[in-house]
């Protein structure tokens, strides 16, 4: 695996970077441990301003490192500004809820006094993707770290410059050594780190066909994991929502990010009253995308990742198309060229025989969808595979919010196109995968949540319960 980055706006090799040697790794993992064993005896407290000093060094670093997303995979230099803005946010939301989330919980027991107490469970490999290369490695760090689970790390293979950035932008902060390690490896690599006795979790951001292999290597050595797929997210509008906001950042909602993010709003679900207008909104924020230099603050849709991206995405469109979806809008002729910018095009008449109704489109393509009510909009809704995340839009937010509830996936926006917070808990369903990051449930998936039960004095347990013991 040849990790390099090619600035996907010049299509030049900028750097190219030498794999990890297993003896690199074993070095690697032996300091992670040992941080394991050293943290299980400091407070928390410790580690909690920590992380602080974290917030500090990215907000005092948001140009800096901004930079460095851009090159590896050319987000705007705007969008990889708030990137690094959301990761501080990150760390922050861990330091100043510390205590809260990891005191001990009384509950009762006919046993004796009993406690939940949160514990660590030892060292975690990521394995995490190119799309937010910062943002998706602090949401599995930040709650770790607070918790005293070292993490090592495998990013994608285009995104060398900030995996590199990561752990030593830590380290500048005040992060010790080995809280988390980047490291440059194979796929059979990966597989033999999960197997390591010293590591007790994987968690993964990917494509479903990596889950399915982490998950069965993680399955195949009883490691914890924790999963976030692919998504197709609906965008549902009923018939009495206000068209005039929605106009405002619908072409957003799709575009951001050169549409390549697990969350965005992929299918455009919309009664037959308020069909028209919408594809007309759709279509005229669509037009006014700007491609360019993404440094440029008049550019509003970036490169895709790279030029394979772009050429796997051309022929996943033009495969629609032969199946009977009608091309709405755009010209794919414009999407020929060598170079990775993909122009965004819309998609309609999508039937359930087509490839592409099940699938995901990870680029700047919209697909709208007419039904005749809300019934409809519902089941086509849950007629998905993912179940990452979704929007409702409508006039009563109520019953947006009873809408809502009847969808099949981790989170549901009422009129706001969806986003990340630190507080708000991220996961899907379905083939979208299983677990949470962020929010007070994302210290959770690899916490050992240990049960301790005291008496005063000892019982005879058969007596006491008359036997059930």
């Amino acid at each position: 695996m040849a990790y390099q980055i090619t600035n996907p706006y010049t299509g030049e090799v900028e750097k190219t970077y030498d794999n990890f040697t297993d003896e690199q790794v074993d070095t690697a993992l032996a300091k992670a441990y040992e941080n394991y064993q050293s943290w299980k005896k400091e407070p928390v407290a410790n580690r909690a301003k920590k992380l602080q000093a974290v917030c500090d060094y990215f907000y005092a670093h948001i140009d800096e490192l901004a930079t460095i997303i851009t090159h590896d995979i050319g987000k705007l230099f705007k969008e990889a500004q708030g990137e690094v803005i959301i990761s501080a946010e990150i760390a922050k939301y861990y330091a100043e809820n510390a205590e809260t989330l990891t005191a001990p919980k009384d509950f009762d027991s006919r046993m004796g006094k009993a406690q939940i107490v949160p514990r660590p469970i030892g060292v975690l490999m990521a394995v995490e993707p190119w799309n937010f290369p910062i943002y998706q490695l602090m949401r599995v760090f930040a709650p770790n770290y607070l918790l005293g689970n070292p993490m090592v790390y495998k990013h994608a293979s285009n995104t060398p410059g900030s995996a590199e950035a990561f752990e030593k932008f830590l380290v500048a902060a005040g992060i010790e050594e080995g809280a988390a390690t980047n490291l440059f490896v194979s796929y059979d690599q990966v597989n033999d780190i999960i197997a390591d006795k010293r590591v007790q979790g994987v968690a993964l951001t990917g494509s479903e066909r990596a889950g399915e292999l982490i998950a069965a290597e993680a399955g195949k050595n009883l490691k914890r994991s924790s999963l976030e797929l692919g998504g197709s997210d609906p965008f549902i509008i009923l018939e009495d929502a206000d068209l005039s906001e929605i106009k405002k950042f619908i072409g957003q909602a799709r575009l951001y990010n050169a549409g390549q993010v697990c969350t965005s709003s992929k299918r455009f679900i919309v009664t037959e009253n308020n069909y028209d207008e919408v594809l007309s909104s759709l279509t005229a924020a669509f037009k006014e995308a700007k491609t360019g230099d993404p440094f440029d603050e008049a550019t509003t849709l970036a490169p895709l990742n790279s030029l394979k991206a772009k050429k796997d995405l051309v022929k996943q469109v033009e495969k629609a198309i032969e199946n009977g979806a009608t091309l709405s809008y755009g010209d794919m002729s414009k999407n020929q060229g060598d170079d990775a910018f993909f122009y965004p095009v819309i998609l309609t008449d999508i039937t359930k025989d087509n490839p592409a109704y099940y699938e995901e489109f990870f680029g700047p393509v919209g697909e709208v969808y007419k039904v005749k009510d809300e019934a409809e909009a519902i089941e086509l809704a849950n007629d998905s595979v993912y179940g990452l995340s979704g929007v409702v839009f409508a006039g009563d937010p109520e019953h947006g919010a009873e809408v809502a509830a009847q969808i099949e996936t981790g989170a549901v926006f009422v009129n706001s196109y969806g986003g990340t917070l630190p507080e708000l808990p991220f996961g899907g369903v379905k083939r979208s995968g299983y677990g949470k990051e962020l929010g007070t449930l994302g210290i959770d998936a690899f916490m050992n949540q240990e049960i301790i039960v005291t008496r005063e004095k000892p019982i005879d347990l058969n007596d006491a319960f008359g036997g059930f013991v």
